[in-house]
């Protein structure tokens, strides 16, 4: 008997293996691909993953491999200054792909003791009041106390489970893929621009390999979409619509995506649960399938520990769906508004015509990145202060810096005042006196993902907050 299976081991499912592993939680992932993918569908992260990885103590091994990039808004192909106003410590984002980013992530996975295990597919699954039973390709049987599903939006856990994917189908599609360019860079940079003025969906980016990541528009919706086109069809397609195909040579991949959304009814059915695209589709408008993925993974990891370690609150893992569907579908919603904004029709050039004059207020470029970069997230705690549900930026203290102290996923109660306690919740609480200038409010506690789950400077107060997330006092 495992404690946690997760199915999928890509950013998601590896995320969720580290996060596991912080609380010694016995976790198998189980990886249908021999090899690790080379396809670099994700292409960066965006400031809520950068501050994710900086509190588990991961952000300087992204940033020696990830330059930087400040793009405000960054919506339905509109791009402004970074704004001045965004609540963050992390000001960027990171060009890191897909490939490097499974990399990093499996690395600290295996590191903190997770198993993985390559070329097992799963065929079949069951459960009971006591755990998962999972049958591979291969006849082999194992058995879990819960199961997570991180594979993908054809997710074989979400339909064996029964849960439901309702959504909207796609009307337009889009090819993409990574090959060589014989056109000198001028040429391209030049051709590129000026199809770009009408149409947003075509578009090359170069890659660190020497390659070009190049997106073009489909001729219509195919009814075979897991079937990567051809690359005649590719080839086709880019003299269509910018009268070349640049002499591409060498294709690494090809795909095609649509603007299909879809989301998961429930992300928890009994002791199987889901995440990432298994959980929600979109299109990649805005770069912010992995990085919801592997957000997913971080308010999950702890919460499922807690249930396996047995210290877990009623109701906590139900949490998850509460706190993430909503995030979800804010995600869903955002990528429907950027693809209308990326038509071609005289209606869609005046609304981006209009939403891009709206996006030169500060206030509004700042909550648009805040949309797009996930530092906006609020979760619904209730009434009470204006950081009550937000994750609380890296603040200065006069130790260090606020993210050092989380490196270890356990809860944080920063303390001004020096007149606080958490025991009896030592063992899943740090608790920090620092009288850092930066935060102006006498003490917070922090769940494990940087949530701000109470404010205040009663102990009383602060009594009653803590069973809520940490369970019963030990003792």
């Amino acid at each position: 008997m495992m404690d946690v299976i997760v199915v999928g081991g890509g950013p998601t499912g590896l995320m969720l293996a580290g996060e596991l592993r912080l609380h010694d939680v016995n976790v198998v992932v189980l990886e249908r691909l021999t090899e690790p993918t080379k396809e670099t569908r994700g292409r960066g992260l965006h400031a809520r993953s950068v501050e994710v990885m900086d509190q588990r103590g991961l952000l300087d091994r992204f940033l020696a491999v990830s330059d930087t990039f400040q793009v405000g808004g960054l919506f339905g192909g509109i791009v402004k200054p970074w704004p001045d106003r965004l609540d963050t410590a992390h000001p960027y984002g990171l060009s890191t792909l897909q490939p490097t980013t499974e990399r990093l992530l499996r690395e600290r996975a295996l590191e903190l003791g997770a198993e993985i295990r390559r070329g097992c597919e799963v065929v079949g699954l069951s459960q009971d009041e006591d755990g998962v039973s999972v049958e591979l390709a291969d006849g082999t049987r194992l058995r879990s106390r819960y199961l997570v599903g991180c594979d993908g939006g054809r997710s074989v856990v979400r339909k064996l489970i029964g849960v439901g994917f309702p959504g909207v189908p796609a009307t337009v599609e889009t090819l993409l893929g990574d090959m060589e360019l014989a056109e000198d860079p001028a040429t391209v940079e030049a051709v590129v621009a000026e199809v770009r003025k009408t149409q947003l969906r075509f578009g090359t980016i170069a890659n660190d390999d020497g390659t070009y990541r190049v997106v073009v528009p489909a001729a219509d919706v195919s009814e075979e979409r897991a079937t990567a086109p051809t690359f005649d069809e590719f080839k086709q397609r880019m003299r269509a619509v910018a009268g070349t195909d640049f002499g591409v040579h060498s294709p690494r991949w090809l795909s095609r995506f649509g603007d299909a959304t879809r989301q998961a009814e429930r992300y928890r059915a009994g002791r199987v649960l889901l995440a990432g695209d298994a959980a929600h589709i979109h299109p990649p408008t805005g770069g912010q399938g992995l990085n919801l993925g592997v957000q997913d993974a971080f308010n999950l990891g702890w919460k499922l520990a807690a249930e396996v370690d047995g210290w877990a609150p009623e109701g906590l893992l139900d949490s998850y769906h509460a706190e993430r569907h909503p995030v979800g579908a804010a995600v869903l919603d955002n990528t429907r508004a950027q693809i209308t904004l990326l038509g071609t029709d005289p209606g869609a050039t005046a609304l981006r015509e209009l939403f891009s004059k709206l996006m030169d207020f500060e206030e509004v470029n700042a909550y648009v990145t805040g949309l797009i970069t996930a530092v906006g997230v609020r979760y619904d705690f209730g009434e009470g202060h204006e950081l009550l549900g937000r994750r609380l930026r890296d603040v200065e203290l006069k130790q260090g810096r606020l993210y050092e102290l989380m490196h270890g996923g356990r809860g944080l109660l920063l303390d001004r005042t020096g007149q606080l306690s958490v025991a009896g919740w030592a063992d899943r609480v740090d608790h920090v006196v620092d009288a850092g200038e930066e935060l102006d409010v006498p003490a917070v506690l922090l769940r494990p993902d940087g949530h701000v789950a109470w404010v205040g400077e009663d102990q009383q107060d602060l009594l009653g907050r803590l069973p809520k997330w940490f369970g019963a006092a030990a003792g």
